[in-house]
């Protein structure tokens, strides 16, 4: 007869934890694997529905799901195995390596990197490492953020996010700002093979500088199309010049808001706006210039279309630039804009703090 499936039930508690345990970046792969398994057995799903979901086998989902109802979730660990006894205590390791991590590192360091520690606590590199991965500690990558000092931080960004969040009716929001000085460079491109085998993006160490231009560009926030201008020098007329071939576009009982950031060349023109009674300015706060949403279409377009590409002169770069844009615009949609939280408070060396 063929083997039935147990059923498995368990308390919403239980279930918590396994969705914790499957979205783990810390926990061993093993275990995230196993706890994805439990959640599919119990949404009723038969063995061999979870494995070709889960690509893995039936009979590894049979072992688990047996394990689980008879166990709980300590059943998805896996058992102590015999062998060679652990030569450094992990709990007294862990401590000395979070103590260590606190202190400076050596004379000419700038931060600890794995090996350093292990000199240093006189213990395997390997040691080392299983406790940093275990905590989740990346000693190489970082973060960095500005924090803004503008003691009208709060009017000023609140008067943003009411745009992006509360538009004027009848009204067209944008953000404006110049991506300048981008290099039209050539230089041999293409793909290559590692020694390893592996098969990645080449790039010359030479190149020929062709001159640069400057790019003036206008997110409409409702819809996320970019308007753009190129110019040879990024000065307040050029700014003006781009706005009138905007303004030329909106009928006049529009208004315009305009989000910008506090470079000089978005200041002092109050005798264009007063010929534009229809054009509103709204200053991003000092130092928070990542409050303009066409900051994150600059990143979009430097990934796409200037990192790694060659040109052999300034009207090659020109025209890659309007292709992308005219290629963007075709399937545009307005960004789905979020801050994280983050203080300059927040930098502390205790790092001990985080792992308890």
């Amino acid at each position: 007869m063929p083997r039935v499936a147990i059923s498995l039930t368990c308390e919403p508690k239980v279930v918590q934890e396994l969705e914790r345990i499957s979205r783990s970046r810390t926990e061993q792969i093993r275990l995230v694997e196993r706890a994805k398994i439990i959640l599919s057995c119990l949404s009723g799903k038969r063995n061999d529905e979870v494995a070709a979901e889960l690509d893995t086998q039936s009979l590894t989902v049979g072992i688990w799901r047996r394990r689980f109802a008879a166990q709980g979730i300590s059943g998805l660990y896996d058992k102590p195995r015999s062998g060679k006894p652990a030569k450094y205590p992990a709990t007294e390791l862990r401590q000395r390596i979070l103590a260590k991590l606190e202190e400076s590192p050596p004379a000419g360091l700038a931060v600890w990197d794995g090996g350093t520690l292990a000199k240093a606590l006189a213990v395997s590199d390997d040691a080392v490492w299983r406790i940093l991965r275990k905590e989740g500690i990346q000693l190489r990558r970082h973060r960095s953020w500005c924090v803004s000092t503008d003691p009208e931080f709060s009017a000023k960004s609140a008067d943003i996010i009411g745009l992006y969040l509360a538009p004027p009716q009848k009204a067209l929001v944008l953000c404006i700002d110049e991506k300048p000085s981008i290099q039209a460079l050539e230089r041999s491109t293409g793909y290559v093979q590692t020694s390893s085998g592996k098969i990645v993006r080449g790039l010359k160490s030479t190149y020929k500088r062709h001159g640069v231009i400057n790019l003036f560009a206008a997110l409409d926030v409702a819809a996320g199309t970019i308007q753009s201008k190129t110019t040879v020098t990024k000065k307040r007329p050029d700014f003006q010049a781009f706005l009138d071939d905007i303004v030329s576009t909106v009928p006049d009982d529009k208004d315009i808001h305009v989000i910008l950031d506090n470079y000089c060349t978005h200041k002092k023109n109050e005798e264009w706006l007063a010929l534009h009674p229809n054009v509103h300015f709204h200053f991003t706060p000092t130092s928070a210039s990542w409050l303009n949403q066409v900051e994150i279409w600059f990143g979009i377009l430097s990934r796409k279309t200037l990192s790694g590409a060659s040109f052999s002169s300034t009207e090659q770069l020109t025209k890659a630039i309007e292709a992308f844009i005219a290629s963007y615009n075709e399937s545009a949609s307005p960004f789905v804009w979020r801050k994280r939280e983050v203080r300059g408070a927040q930098l502390r060396n205790t790092i001990a703090n985080l792992c308890n």
